[in-house]
């Protein structure tokens, strides 16, 4: 047993999270997409790697969807709400921060 499941059990919880991380990624690209626009997108491209916990959540069952929901709301409460735009958004999630 694991965390009081079966294997089976387990595993189609894991499975079922991944099917819905891919939706929700896909619906959000989609998202950025229509508000940005793909040519900007990869224009504005930085080169910024996931962290090692983001990668490693896709084995957790739903984190990786959480994950993809927590950005939603950066985007919805941090960066739309204070007047900012999508554009920036994408900046700041594909940018590494620099320390000046």
């Amino acid at each position: 047993m694991i965390f009081g499941m079966y294997e089976q059990d387990f595993m189609a919880y894991v499975i079922f999270g991944i099917l819905l991380n891919f939706v929700f990624s896909i619906l959000f690209g989609i998202y950025l997409t229509n508000n940005i626009g793909m040519q900007e997108m990869i224009e504005a491209k930085g080169d910024k790697e996931q962290p090692l916990l983001v990668g490693l959540s896709l084995f957790i069952p739903f984190a990786k969807m959480l994950i993809t929901l927590y950005r939603v709301a950066i985007l919805q409460l941090y960066f739309l709400n204070k007047g900012l735009s999508h554009k920036e958004f994408w900046v700041y999630m594909t940018h590494k921060e620099e320390n000046h």
